[in-house]
């Protein structure tokens, strides 16, 4: 039996048989007969248009079918129609003297590896989807017919090199039982998806195409992340079991989807949303949840030639906040800055990015971007109930200025007759120095949300996307704990509304912790809601009073997280180090 170690991207356990899958290689160089450089740009436009007729019958397919999934092809449509990579496409071809395919594969290979290199995890799974376009392109060039995993014969695991949005979007659910892949990490479409379908999924898993052969039995353990080869039969009846009994599990974790976050002595606490996208996927759980406590606005801001106009952002905020109604929905302003570069929005090349131009200060920059969203905003409050939040807050200043902004924005539609709700103005904490004057703050604004992702990163100076410091990167560290029960207590003596929207606030077991800290509001991701819930009501608050009043005596993130392991008797959690 060989065991090969992945990345647990998509929890659960599979057996089966191995389908190896390699899609269609594309082949550069191909001997075109002589032509000019005219008749090269004419053969260069004819495969867009089939190559922008096939994503359109594909978008539209998924349309149909499976509605949140057609937004890959979106994207992959404007990439297709990316105006600089269409110039530069046809300047090889008439002054560098390159064929078709040629230019295609130099131009799309250069941008799928900038996007690559870039620190962030969900930039940089941008390089798939143009890698993907590139490969659509130069398959239409040599003619050959696509492949895809709509059409498996039987039920299989299947193991690739790379499985790229293409390939992933268009399988057959019910017969793929777990995917393993040598290349992608949790933010990649195939995880998004896999995790959406609730496939087993293990990436990373070094030379797996070449240590493995069709047909093969493996078991797939993404929980550990272990790949088995050839098991024993004994083995395997103990995996079969173990694949029952999470089954079970999950049953009973999605019962608790509908149920009321009440604890078992009757404390209501609030479970909110986390979402980047107003389509049918973000917005599937809002009956059941009290609101949307994180919009992250930028990916509004991705896969555009120019950003997004006040229209467009009016447009998707009216569509949230009419969907929950009088629930809060919680939109936090444009949060990017050296870590997610837009190409029209030109940025200094930082040695940190992290602690460079980013979130509000970017704003504070590119003051008509934030006016047109601030704008935007606005116009979409009197659809429902909008709480607007600022990203990098540092000082008392930024939260003044952030302020005089909103109402400059507030009067400016007033003088235009344009009706505009009633907003709460609130802030991220995720900086120590606002998180230390915390009761100042709470004296400043409506209501805060604390960033745990990046308030980890800034606690313990360590670079949340650098693996050469992820040992340092301690979510359960003793100081993180600290730091959030003296934000608590601060809005608490205020009546202010405090909630955690990082991932901590969809990992069970940090929130029994935060329940016994004062947290009553916590929003994450639409994977997290159940299993929270079913926490949430299995939890009475003296005994989460003990937890949190226990770990602020520990030292060391390993014993927080041991001793609230044991005391919940919960499975290994993993937070995800994601924006």
């Amino acid at each position: 039996m060989e065991t090969l170690s992945g990345n647990p991207v998509s929890p659960g356990i599979a057996l089966g048989e191995i389908m190896l899958y390699q899609p269609c290689s594309p082949r550069v160089g191909q001997i075109y007969d002589p032509a000019g450089a005219e008749e090269y740009t004419r053969a260069y436009e004819e495969v867009v248009k089939v190559a922008a007729l096939e994503l359109q019958a594909l978008s539209e397919r998924l349309d149909m079918e499976d509605p949140e999934k057609a937004s890959f092809f979106t994207a992959q449509q404007e990439i297709l129609s990316d105006i600089v990579m269409a110039r530069e496409i046809r300047a090889g071809i008439n002054n560098g003297g390159l064929q078709p395919d040629e230019a295609i594969d130099g131009v799309y290979s250069k941008y799928a590896q900038m996007m690559s290199d870039l620190p962030d995890p969900i930039l940089k799974e941008r390089a798939a989807d143009i890698q993907d376009v590139r490969n659509r392109l130069l398959r239409i060039c040599a003619g050959d017919k696509e492949k895809d995993l709509a059409n498996l014969a039987a039920p299989c695991i299947v193991a690739a090199k790379e499985l790229l949005p293409s390939d992933t979007v268009l399988m057959d659910r019910e017969k793929v039982l777990a995917i393993v892949t040598e290349t992608g990490g949790e933010t990649s479409h195939c995880a998004i998806i896999a995790r959406s379908y609730g496939i087993p999924a293990l990436m990373g898993v070094t030379g797996a195409t070449a240590a493995l052969r069709n047909g093969q039995y493996v078991i797939v353990d993404a929980i550990a992340g272990v790949l088995l080869a050839d098991p024993d039969s004994r083995t395997a009846r103990e995996y079969a079991q173990k694949k029952r009994e999470r089954e079970k599990e999950e049953r009973l974790i999605r019962e608790c989807l509908a149920s009321d976050p009440t604890t078992a002595d009757g404390e209501r606490v609030s479970v909110m949303l986390n979402i980047e996208v107003a389509d049918t996927h973000g917005l599937s759980l809002a009956p059941y949840v009290d609101g949307v406590g994180l919009f992250r606005t930028e990916f509004l801001y991705l896969g555009c030639q120019n950003p997004p106009s006040e229209e467009r952002q009016a447009e998707i905020y009216t569509k949230v906040l009419s969907t929950f109604g009088e629930r809060p929905v919680i939109i936090r302003t444009l949060d990017v800055g050296g870590d997610k570069p837009f190409s029209y929005l030109p940025l200094p090349d930082e040695a940190n990015p992290f602690l460079g131009v980013r979130g509000l200060r970017l704003c504070f920059s590119r003051p008509e971007l934030f006016h047109i969203q601030l704008r935007a905003a606005l116009r979409a409050s009197v659809q429902g109930n909008l709480w607007l939040m600022f990203p990098m807050v540092t000082n008392m200043e930024d939260i003044r200025k952030a302020k005089e902004s909103v109402e400059k924005a507030r009067q400016e539609l007033i003088g235009q007759s344009i009706p505009v709700g009633d907003v709460k103005l609130g802030i991220m904490v995720e900086v120590p120095s606002i998180a230390l004057i915390s009761d100042r703050v709470a004296e400043e604004v409506d209501f805060a949300s604390i960033g745990t992702n990046d308030l980890c990163q800034y606690l313990t100076a360590a670079d949340r996307l650098n693996p050469s410091v992820s040992d340092y990167y301690e979510i359960y560290h003793p100081a993180v704990f600290r730091v959030i029960r003296q934000v608590i207590l601060e809005f608490d003596k205020r009546n202010k509304p405090v909630s955690i929207c990082g991932e901590m606030g969809g990992d069970p077991v940090a929130v029994a912790a935060l329940i016994g800290l004062g947290m009553r509001k916590f929003s994450m991701s639409a994977e997290a809601v159940a299993g929270v819930k079913k926490t949430i009501c299995a939890l009475r608050t003296d005994d989460a009073r003990e937890f949190a009043e226990h770990i602020l005596t520990l030292s060391t993130a390993e014993e927080v997280s041991g001793y609230l392991r044991q005391k919940l008797a919960a499975p290994d959690s993993r937070i995800r180090k994601g924006s």
